[in-house]
């Protein structure tokens, strides 16, 4: 962090370059739009508060994505303990087997594909729901690492399985592809 940039202005920076990014990782942990909303408000404010310690030991959108992350993984820890969606998340064995109305209903609609992505990713595993999401946001397996405490090569190796269940779920120029 620049010493002559206040906490205010670091994070006006940070929401300028990655506002977008935290509207995708709230999107991918809360389906609820009321929910959402308010696990966006949780993370931003996290983001303003925590760049008061900022200093520079990691690039600003690794601290970014580790805050988001971890408001995130709160909040559906919240969720599971108010048993609001107690048993909602697939391992990837199960999303890649599961079938669904959405499987047979197709649809030319971007936005609508797009929707079930992020649905399939909102019910995968915490820990592959942040591997894809900081993945899907352009981090390297380096800084997804440093991000999660897993192993580079096992980032590498959970990027692709996590792109295998996906690609297979919407494949490539097909009418339900995005």
């Amino acid at each position: 962090m620049d010493r002559t940039e206040t906490q205010d202005e670091l994070y006006q920076k940070a929401t300028q370059e990655y506002g977008a990014v935290l509207a995708r990782m709230a999107y991918a942990y809360e389906a609820d739009p009321d929910l959402r909303r308010d696990l966006s408000q949780e993370m931003h404010l996290a983001l303003w508060r925590s760049l008061g310690k900022f200093n520079g030991r990691c690039s600003l959108r690794t601290w970014i994505y580790r805050v988001a992350h971890n408001v995130a993984t709160s909040h559906v820890v919240r969720q599971v303990r108010g048993k609001r969606i107690a048993s909602a998340f697939l391992t990837l064995e199960e999303a890649e087997s599961q079938t669904g109305d959405e499987d047979v209903e197709i649809s030319t609609d971007r936005n609508h594909a797009l929707d079930r992505l992020f649905g399939l990713i909102q019910r995968l595993d915490p820990l592959d729901r942040q591997v894809i999401m900081a993945y899907l946001g352009d981090l390297d397996a380096e800084s997804i690492a440093e991000i999660t405490g897993l192993s580079t090569q096992n980032v590498w190796s959970k990027i692709h399985r996590i792109k295998n269940v996906l690609s297979r779920r919407f494949p490539r120029g097909g009418r339900n592809a995005l």
